[in-house]
């Protein structure tokens, strides 16, 4: 076997897709939601979706208790991998939140200590406990094993699925050097290519900086810190492929202009863009970044304005040594999915000018692209092949 490679930058969106789908299942006249969500998507240029493999609490849940799973969710997760591929979307799908949507890890955790298990006492658990990390174990060989209902192809050599992601922005409060969470990414990172050597894997980082190189810290937003997480070691993993940072300057940079939050996010894709070429030598992809539209005197046009200026900064990084292999908007949305949006959600048939921004940037990296199989390196999509 040897690993062959499709050289390219990603130019996608996260969509949270699984909920919807589920809904289709229950009522099949909503499918053309999904599927329209996808054919936009391509019309636009988009070439991956990152989305959720998950949904571990509520009516919509794909595991409803450790090891037992709801088919009609896993069908629906099916119906959304079929149209992706129909639509030649490539997917990042996630195996886990580190937040309560959906469950994440406290459902685990609480899971666990409904169960009777011994020493859980709080949601770090999730990272340390045999039992909880059993629990996880289980769900990742359910879903990278999983053979899909409609065309029959195992998820783990299915060629629609780019990457898996360990876990949606993992955090620990108990130990804020980091090395709890690099414990567990080691152990759950050997297990999944145990299991799939021939899809790339990302842990879902944030990006902010740790104890290994302290003097990186400068980097991080005022109040991150101490998140407990490490971005050069925990990405220095051999079985990480690539490296991901989120980016939320309204949020993090709440109280300061938009000027100032437009040089922070320069600032700290530049930086990561630097360290995952020059140290970690592995691709670096903003898995996610956007723009509210519940800020104060919030505008489309602002909106646009900010995604161009990413766009513009992203493009000029090869030039100073950094690289970003691809970039993910936060949140694409079918029409109907209001009830899941979060200020963040974009509509391409309702919002053109953001529509035109972001197929302006997806034609420009599929030009980029490429060149890129003329001899320059980026982002490399691979899949082993006999």
């Amino acid at each position: 076997m040897s690993l062959s490679h499709r050289a390219g930058y990603v130019v996608g969106v996260l969509i949270t897709l699984l909920a919807l789908s589920h809904d289709c299942q229950a009522d099949p006249s909503e499918k053309y939601k999904v599927s329209k969500t996808f054919r936009e998507a391509a019309v636009a240029g988009l070439s991956v979706c990152r989305t959720w493999a998950f949904s571990d609490r509520g009516d919509r849940a794909l595991q409803i208790f450790p090891g037992v799973y709801d088919e009609r969710v896993f069908q629906a997760l099916d119906f959304v991998i079929s149209k992706a591929r129909r639509h030649g979307i490539g997917l990042i799908l996630s195996f886990v939140n580190n937040h309560k949507d959906f469950g994440g890890r406290p459902q685990y955790v609480e899971w666990a200590r409904n169960a009777g298990v011994n020493n859980v006492n709080g949601e770090d658990d999730f990272y340390t406990n045999p039992t909880v990390k059993k629990y996880y174990k289980t769900m990742l060989s359910k879903v990278i094993t999983r053979i899909n209902s409609i065309d029959r192809i195992a998820y783990k050599d299915d060629p629609t699925i780019m990457a898996w992601e360990l876990m949606n922005e993992p955090r620990c409060q108990v130990d804020y050097s980091g090395r709890m969470v690099n414990g567990w990414v080691q152990e759950m990172a050997s297990f999944v290519k145990a299991l799939d050597k021939k899809h790339l894997l990302e842990i879902g980082m944030e990006g902010f900086y740790g104890d290994s190189m302290p003097k990186k810290k400068v980097n991080n937003p005022t109040g991150y810190n101490q998140v407990g997480t490490d971005f050069i070691t925990n990405n220095l993993i051999k079985e990480i492929d690539f490296t991901t940072i989120h980016a939320y300057p309204d949020i993090w940079l709440s109280g300061q202009n938009d000027s100032a939050q437009m040089a922070f996010m320069k600032r700290w894709m530049h930086s990561h863009s630097i360290d995952s070429n020059k140290i970690l030598k592995k691709p670096l992809v903003l898995a996610e970044f956007g723009k509210s539209n519940n800020d104060s005197g919030h505008s489309l046009g602002e909106r646009d304005q900010y995604l161009r200026k990413v766009y513009e900064s992203m493009n000029k990084f090869e030039r100073t040594g950094g690289e970003i292999g691809g970039s993910l908007v936060w949140l694409l949305m079918a029409e109907g999915m209001d009830s899941y949006g979060d200020g963040y959600g974009i509509i391409l048939s309702q919002h053109a000018s953001t529509r035109g921004v972001i197929s302006v940037q997806s034609h420009k990296m599929t030009t980029l692209s490429r060149m890129l199989l003329r001899g320059k390196h980026g982002i490399k999509v691979g899949f082993l092949k006999a």
